[in-house]
């Protein structure tokens, strides 16, 4: 790598997001230090002023570690960009060793007894806690073999609630942090994206109590939480027809498969049937596009250079940043021949193949290179075919799935017990098990009671609201009796519950 010191302005975004150091700033401009570069490309990457000229690592010094894309060209004793690998004495060694489950110990909670894993009773139809100094509606004890267990449950309002959709597509729905309109209000805002899937923000207290959008807000986090059907907008976006555990409908279609991976990985699963279905294949995603010809998986399956240049910038070799839009893969490609800027013919020869999918294998074409460099539809080979074939049937079913989160507070815990900071560090010692409607929560490290659950595995129509606005959640606190009654638990309130009869041979 090398600095036009006539381009470089000295903004020094280069030196902050060198992983290795290898750029400072001298006399206000930006200067690489051969012996650490990796030849990473980060700085190439970040500079707006077109001042970073690429330029080969010297390989006469260097190993190239192929533990990821980036292969980096380490020098001798230093690191690559990751920082976990190191150039000793011309062999690239990881720096630390495997830890086994002993090792890590230490830093993972304790798992809480099994007698402690399933509430006695659900706060499921039990009542309300309110208001905060009366005992919780259900308290109820029993004996687990020489475990005294004891469940509190009541049916909480909670202002700061809020549900997290996941929703299996590819197909671009909205920008993300566009606003969620549900019933003419917005309700929430559409989030970064996981692995082959888009996530909706819905709710939270600042919406919830933020005016008249908060009832709307609450009944849309008591609709989807409830595995009923909801229909959204997303501002200058798709409208949404979402229910738990179906597939989404984006502008009145019914979406089909989620992704099997990016599109770099679904070129690396299928290099090999790749190789054999085209000269060059490349793989449309809305965030990393494949090529065979150059990624690593289809060097190690015998792909040869094609001369093919896609249009979109790369992120390493065979490995391109795509965009966002309603083509192919989630992209702005509607025409599959928009995806190639170029072919050199210095490298392409007539009669060379090209396949061009998606991450789903659900859209697919193919050419045939012609001596002046332009390309010829041809029909799908039948090993194209049987590849495209192989990518669907590899990809899970969309669906739509959702996670209920709220913070449990005061009426919540002093319905529990009279010592709230108590119960919360008992919860976090995990001498208390928090269940929604018996199914376990995720509690969130860190101060306060704050839980996720999976509402797919919450019985139908057990979340409710009420005009405060809140929603309203059955939480059940399982713990030992001992610790209850250490936490000035509401003792004069328990009822005994008989235990389970053990089941017969």
């Amino acid at each position: 790598m090398n600095i036009n010191i006539e381009k470089c302005v000295g903004c020094s975004w280069c030196v902050k997001d060198c992983p290795v150091d290898a750029v400072t700033l001298e006399n206000k401009k930006a200067k690489i230090n051969d012996e650490l570069c990796v030849g990473c490309r980060v700085c190439f990457r970040v500079c707006r002023y077109e001042a970073v000229e690429m330029e080969p690592v010297s390989l006469d010094r260097t190993v190239e570690c192929d533990h990821c894309p980036i292969k980096c060209r380490i020098g001798q004793g230093h690191l690559g960009a990751c920082r976990r690998y190191e150039n000793q004495d011309g062999e690239i060694i990881r720096l630390d060793q495997p830890l086994t489950f002993d090792d890590v110990r230490e830093y993972v909670a304790p798992a809480p007894k099994a007698e402690l894993r399933e509430p006695v009773i659900t706060a499921i139809g039990v009542g309300t806690t309110y208001p905060d100094c009366r005992p919780a509606p259900g308290i109820v004890r029993q004996k687990r073999g020489d475990v005294e267990v004891v469940t509190v449950a009541t049916e909480v309002p909670l202002s700061y609630s809020s549900v997290l959709v996941k929703i299996d597509t590819d197909v671009h729905i909205g920008n993300q942090g566009a606003p969620i309109i549900y019933d003419g209000r917005e309700v929430g805002m559409l989030e970064t994206e996981q692995y082959g899937s888009k996530m909706l923000h819905i709710g939270g207290v600042n919406r919830l109590t933020g005016g008249a959008a908060g009832f709307a807000a609450a009944r849309a986090i008591t609709e989807i939480s409830n595995h009923r059907p909801v229909k959204l907008r997303i501002k200058d976006g798709a409208r949404l027809e979402i229910q738990i555990g179906q597939p989404p409908v984006i502008n009145g279609e019914a979406a089909g498969n989620m992704r099997v991976g990016c599109g770099s990985a679904t070129t690396g699963i299928f290099a090999s049937m790749f190789v054999e279905a085209a000269d060059e294949v490349m793989v449309l995603d809305s965030h990393i596009t494949g090529q065979l010809s150059r990624h690593v998986a289809g060097q190690v399956a015998g792909a040869k250079p094609t001369g093919v240049e896609p249009i979109f910038p790369m992120s390493t070799p065979g490995r391109y940043f795509g965009d966002h839009g309603p083509g192919w893969g989630g992209t702005s490609i509607t025409d599959p021949r928009a995806l190639i800027k170029s072919i050199d013919m210095n490298v392409a020869w007539t009669g060379m193949t090209i396949l061009i999918t998606e991450t789903t294998g659900q859209n697919g074409a193919m050419f045939e290179v012609q001596s002046d460099g332009s390309l010829k539809d041809i029909p799908i080979a039948p090993k194209a075919q049987a590849a495209l074939e192989a990518i669907r049937e590899t990809c899970e079913p969309s669906l739509v799935s959702a996670m209920y989160t709220a913070g449990s507070g005061g009426s919540a815990r002093a319905g529990v017990c009279r010592y709230p900071i108590k119960l919360t560090r008992a919860v976090h010692q995990s001498k208390v098990v928090v269940t929604v409607g018996g199914v376990p929560a995720y509690v969130m490290p860190g101060g306060g009671i704050s839980f996720f659950v999976d509402v797919g595995q919450v019985k139908p129509g057990s979340f409710s609201w009420t005009p405060t606005p809140a929603t309203i959640c059955p939480l059940e606190y399982t713990m030992e009796v001992k610790d209850y009654e250490a936490m000035g638990g509401h003792v004069e309130a328990m009822k005994p519950f008989p235990a389970k009869e053990p089941k017969g041979e």
